[in-house]
């Protein structure tokens, strides 16, 4: 079985990306991983060549910055590091710079590999997602954070990255068939320094809007608050990867974890009860599960 990883990056140090783990986590699994480095204004590329130079595989790219409707650039992004994967690849391991695979799921995954390599009807594998906030001690527990998506795809010519690079689609923009692994990703997105976090969200949504939608609805400002979204947090009691471990214990702003008042709102017990009871999800799939 040949696994090719790929993702894609531009500006890590700057906003403080976790890519050099990110890639760490999926090397063990794939024969290569293909990086698409966009032009930086720091060193990212330089960052990206230290890493494993006999299995990480560069590709330099330029982003078109006017393609600003619905992150439409990063779809773009990750169609050009897909498509840079080996052709004889039977399976391709997507992730991205904020994302992290835990290495205790590495062999159930492998497991998942092997068994539907040769079964057409399955386009992917389907991922559990821990969605962390704040600090690396909190993550997000209510319906603003999807719980799933796909980072494993069959390397296909007709497979390609759908809307802002969430997740896949293939042919005439169908629906990936896909199967559950129990594996895990770690998203990293929403743990950075506070000032780096406010110039992430500056920059980042420049991707889905125009600068009059920026300048009415996100405010200039030093640092972000985490404080927003402090009421759908859960203490987190379990292992970060191992390939965290350093960039964690580097952690140098004081978060405030008290989730005294937390409560779970309306609607999401609602869905969580009719789940349960009548087995009624209407949680947002980009996917059909088999």
């Amino acid at each position: 079985m040949k696994v090719s990883g790929f993702t894609f990056i531009r500006n890590a140090i700057i906003y403080d990306y976790p890519i050099v783990e990110a890639i760490r986590s999926i090397l063990p699994l794939c024969h290569e991983v293909v990086v698409a480095v966009g032009k930086s204004e720091d060193e990212t590329l330089a960052l990206i060549q230290n890493i494993d130079p006999q299995k990480v595989k560069i590709i330099e790219t330029a982003w078109d910055d006017s393609l600003r409707k619905g992150g439409r650039v990063l779809a773009e992004e990750t169609d050009k590091a897909y498509r840079a994967t080996a052709a004889d690849a039977d399976w391709a391991f997507y992730i991205q710079g904020d994302e992290v695979f835990h290495e205790a799921d590495t062999e159930k995954l492998r497991a998942m590999m092997l068994r539907y390599k040769d079964d057409v009807q399955t386009d992917g594998l389907l991922f559990d997602y821990l969605h962390f906030y704040g600090s690396y001690d909190y993550y997000g527990s209510n319906s603003r954070w999807y719980p799933h998506e796909v980072r494993v795809v069959r390397r296909r010519a007709d497979i390609f990255s759908f809307q802002d690079a969430q997740g896949f689609r293939r042919g005439e923009n169908e629906k990936l068939r896909v199967r559950k692994t129990g594996a895990r990703i770690f998203h990293y997105g929403w743990v950075k320094p506070p000032d780096i976090q406010q110039k992430k969200r500056e920059n980042f949504n420049k991707y889905w809007h125009s600068d009059v939608w920026m300048e009415k609805n996100i405010a200039a400002k030093a640092d972000f608050s985490y404080a927003e979204g402090m009421h759908t947090l859960k203490r987190f009691e379990g292992e970060h990867p191992e390939v965290m471990r350093e960039k964690i214990a580097r952690q140098n702003w004081e978060f405030d974890g008290d989730i005294s008042f937390n409560h779970t709102p309306l609607k999401d017990k609602m869905k969580a009860g009719l789940k349960r009871y009548l087995g009624l999800d209407f949680s947002y799939r980009n996917y059909k599960l088999l």
